[in-house]
């Protein structure tokens, strides 16, 4: 059973509170053994791990805890619901990052010299089974249960009494819990750097795998300034910058401690980007070698940005920090380490860091103009979320549906989109929920955000679901009657709550409407057309286009369709984008009359045909983009295939909102080649026609 990151009220009399323990989740099955043989004992993580051998000393307290409660009337099989924890210098629980070093050993050696070297207890907070399965019990009367097991197990170390039952140290452990008021625990944990706090509803039952708000994770931020000593190179759809690089003053020197890339908005985005590139420098003012994915720039190190984070790690840098906003009451140099921060470090030379900044960075500018005005490079759009800032989203999502309430949802970098009727079917017979779509283009959204930032979006709204009255919009009212752009996860979302099932962009973008960068084959079948024959018209489009040297891309339509895409140069009309799959579609069809067409008129198709449109490259038209849910009876996907699939067969069916996420992480992206491929030479492909 899994808790939901969510608020609740330190008081409530239906409400239990307990520390939120940052260690591995652990499932602990305790099986009573043959006469004569040891109990059997094994632990699992969440995702069903065994970490049973990794930590033998918990196994081998279990084992004999167990042993001795058999004597007092225990001889039944328990699983119990826990946290393994690190433990620091003085016995109590410490962070996560203690255990990473723990995770993967496998050699009996090895995790020899981590039981010495990282001791680890466990944290017990919940029973399942004793000798009967106790998950349809209240919390409180498993909690009871948990107690009573608990003095069985420890009943021959000098247990306590059942009121001095949680004690705090030791292998074995019982978690520490207050009912009905969590206000002093909560000062606690901010007083102690806790991780946060669970409060857990005291009625509800043990539900297996779910992520619920019956149990609700209550997180503890801190805020705090930092010196910016330097920015990242932006990733995709971001322009101005990807991350501030920030420092604290340590004896005079000033240390990394991470670098943020979330908390901004574009307008504050293009501000900082003029103060970084007015404090430009050639050498990194930091005291260390920074690592960095993107590449650096320094600057002078005399601004200061408040910072919100979870925690401090071992090695000290920020964990999950939010860009705030700049402070201009605090000098840079009052910026200062916290207690017990410093580490020996050598200071790199100025002229190296220059050197290794020529380096990575020679033949960028060169590469950004090859592609300057059809790829991402000039996007004006943050960069899209990655896939742990997700999850908590997701979380939220969840709750909100299994409660079937409506709610705002927090998003990554500070924005929030409300949300109403999660639970409400939206494809009745598949059982789909308009929850389910928000879960799908939450997951999606690193695939789809590049193929919509910055593009004007035009919706079909299904607010009654799929089969029912639909209808289009362009203009928001709610945005002062201005059109949705893409390329954040907000928009996305937003959209998603007005039941915009698919994404359409425009095939041009806000900086240049009247270019369009791609053009599009639409590939429609008549009603007796077979989807085998829509794959021969691909492919006769896809020879086509080979031998006028165009690259070509196609994907699923989502429906009964497919869609080829070809890339266009910069500053190519959408009227010229039009004329040239015009040519081609033609071109197509009168060579094969049979399957394929080109007649506007539906009435006037051969039956079996496809029609190849290409109509839909004027400007203003649009068609589902690649990774986009659509109204379909099966709730397809729009799914980029390679012309190897396309020659080899696929059925359009396969590719569902509940299926295709597992087939893009395998397959990764292939529509950005759409973004990033030498676009077509219209000037050649018109004079050999």
């Amino acid at each position: 059973m899994l808790a939901t990151p969510s608020d609740a009220p330190l008081q409530s009399r239906l409400l239990v509170y307990e520390p939120k323990y940052d260690g591995i989740r652990a499932l602990v099955e305790i099986v009573p053994g043959r006469t004569g043989h040891d109990p059997v004992v094994h632990i699992w993580s969440r995702n069903g791990n065994e970490k049973t051998k990794q930590f033998p000393t918990i196994v081998r307290a279990l084992q004999e805890a167990a042993a001795r409660g058999a004597k007092e009337g225990g001889d039944r099989k328990l699983v119990l619901d826990g946290e393994i924890v690190a433990l620091d210098e003085h016995g109590r629980p410490a962070g996560f990052q203690r255990l990473q070093g723990r995770m993967h050993l496998l050699g009996a050696k090895d995790v020899e010299r981590a039981e010495r070297e990282q001791p680890a207890a466990i944290v017990l907070f919940d029973i399942l089974r004793d000798g009967e399965d106790l998950t349809r019990l209240p919390l409180t009367e498993r909690r009871t249960r948990l107690e009573a097991a608990f003095a069985r197990l420890t009943a021959g170390r000098g247990a306590r009494k059942k009121k001095d039952a949680a004690p705090s140290e030791g292998t074995l452990r019982i978690s520490e819990q207050v009912f009905g008021d969590g206000r002093e625990m909560h000062a606690r944990a901010k007083k102690e750097g806790w991780e946060g706090l669970i409060a857990k509803d005291s009625t509800s039952t043990y539900q297996p795998g779910r992520r619920t708000p019956a149990w609700r994770k209550i997180k503890l931020l801190k805020e705090e300034e930092f010196v910016v000593g330097g920015w990242t190179e932006p990733r995709q759809t971001r322009q101005y910058f990807g991350a501030l690089l920030l420092g604290v003053y340590d004896e005079g020197r000033l240390r990394y401690v991470g670098h943020t890339g979330t908390g901004f908005d574009e307008k504050e985005l293009a501000r900082l980007s003029k103060l970084l590139k007015a404090r430009a420098t050639p050498a990194s003012p930091f005291a260390e070698p920074v690592k960095t994915n993107e590449v650096a720039h320094w600057v002078r190190p005399d601004l200061v940005a408040q910072v919100r984070f979870t925690e401090w790690t071992s090695d000290h840098k920020l964990r999950h920090p939010v860009y705030l906003g700049l402070r201009d009451d605090k000098a840079a140099t009052d910026v200062t380490a916290p207690p017990d921060f410093h580490l020996k470090v050598d200071a790199p030379s100025s002229v190296s860091g220059a050197s290794a900044f020529r380096r990575k960075t020679a033949g960028r500018k060169t590469a950004t103009r090859k592609t300057a005005g059809r790829n991402s490079a000039e996007s004006t759009n943050a960069a899209e979320p990655a896939r742990a800032e997700l999850q908590p989203v997701l979380d939220q999502l969840n709750a909100l549906e299994a409660a079937r309430k409506d709610g705002l949802i927090e998003l990554p970098g500070g924005g929030q989109v409300k949300i109403t009727n999660p639970a409400k079917v939206f494809w009745k017979d598949l059982k789909i929920t308009k929850g389910d779509l928000f879960r799908y283009y939450v997951e999606v959204s690193p695939y789809l955000l590049p193929c919509v930032a910055d593009r004007p979006m035009v919706m079909k709204r299904f607010p009654n679901g799929v089969g029912q009255q639909a209808f289009y919009q362009h203009k928001v009212a709610e945005r002062g009657a201005t059109q949705f752009v893409g390329g954040t996860l907000q928009t996305l979302l937003e959209m998603t709550q007005l039941a915009a099932i698919s994404q359409d962009p425009w095939f041009s973008r806000t900086q240049s409407p009247d270019e369009a960068d791609y053009a599009a084959f639409d590939l429609d079948p008549t009603d007796t057309a077979t989807f085998a024959t829509v794959l021969d018209v691909a492919r006769w489009l896809r020879d086509e286009l080979k031998t006028l040297k165009v690259p070509a891309f196609a994907k699923t339509s989502g429906s009964s369709g497919l869609h080829v895409y070809v890339p266009l140069p910069p500053g190519t009309s959408y009227e010229s984008g039009m004329l040239f799959c015009q040519i081609v579609a033609t071109v197509v069809a009168t060579r094969h009359p049979k399957q394929a067409t080109v007649e506007r008129g539906v009435a006037r198709r051969a039956k079996g045909t496809v029609y190849v449109d290409y109509l839909q490259n004027i400007e203003g038209k649009t068609l589902a983009t690649a990774y986009s849910a659509r109204a379909s009876a099966f709730a397809g996907v729009s799914t980029p295939l390679t012309w190897k699939e396309v020659d080899a067969g696929v059925d359009p069916r396969d590719f569902t909102i509940r299926t295709a996420l597992a087939r893009f992480r395998q397959a990764g992206d292939l529509w950005s080649g759409l973004r990033t491929s030498k676009p077509a030479d219209l000037e050649a492909v018109l004079r050999k026609y």
